[in-house]
C-alpha cells in the first residue's frame, strides 16, 4: 500500500478544510504528523510489524473525521472526489514519490529527519543518540530536533531510535502486567 501517497491526499484534504475556514481538531493534526513519522520509521525498520497496524489506525482515524465532517459541510460529491484520490494512492505498491523538502543550511546530499521529543525520548537523549551515530543536529523552533547526515547513517539512527522506543514500551507493558 502506498501509505505516503495516501498520507499526502489526506494532508491536502486537511489543507482544503483549512482554506474553507474549517477548524481541524488538534488530534487529527497530531495523527497526521504521527502517521508520517511512523511511515518513515517503518521504512527504516520494516521488521517491526506493529508499525503497519499503527499506520492503518492513524490513517483510518484521519479519514473517518475528514469523511464525516466533509459530508456534513460540503456534501457527498466533495468527499467522493477525495476518497477516489485516496483509493488511487492506496493502490500504489511503493511510495514512488519520496517527499523531499528543502531545509535551509543543509548540503543537498544530506538526508534528514525531524524528531519530536517525548517523555520516552527527551531532547538530551535524542541529541546524545544523534551524536553517537555521528550525525549533526539542530533544535527547531517547534521544539523538534532536526537530525541530519549521510543517508545510511540517518537510517541507522531511525532504527536505533525505533529499537529504544520499542524496548521502553515493552518495559512499561511488563511493569503494568506485574
Amino acid at each position: 500500500m502506498g501509505y505516503l501517497a495516501v498520507w499526502k491526499v489526506l494532508e491536502k484534504m486537511v489543507a482544503d478544510f483549512r482554506k474553507r475556514d474549517v477548524i481541524v481538531p488538534e488530534k487529527v493534526i497530531a495523527d497526521l504528523k504521527n502517521v508520517k513519522t511512523t511511515i518513515y520509521v517503518s521504512k527504516a525498520d520494516p521488521s517491526y510489524v506493529e508499525n503497519a497496524q499503527k499506520i492503518d489506525q492513524y490513517l483510518g482515524n484521519i479519514e473517518a473525521y475528514l469523511v464525516t465532517e466533509g459530508t456534513k459541510r460540503f456534501g457527498q460529491k466533495y468527499v467522493d472526489r477525495w476518497l477516489k484520490q485516496a483509493d488511487e494512492a492506496a493502490r500504489k505498491t511503493i511510495d514512488e514519490e519520496e517527499e523531499v523538502r528543502f531545509v535551509p543550511g543543509l548540503p543537498r546530499q544530506q538526508k534528514w529527519i525531524r524528531v519530536a521529543t517525548s517523555a520516552e525520548m527527551p531532547l538530551e537523549k535524542l541529541k546524545m543518540l544523534a551524536e553517537q551515530s555521528n550525525l549533526s543536529h539542530s533544535l527547531q523552533v517547534d521544539g523538534s530536533l532536526l537530525v541530519y547526515g549521510e543517508d545510511n547513517t540517518v537510517k541507522d539512527f531511525v532504527k536505533k531510535l525505533a529499537e529504544k522506543y520499542r524496548s521502553k514500551r515493552e518495559e512499561r507493558r511488563r511493569l503494568r502486567n506485574c
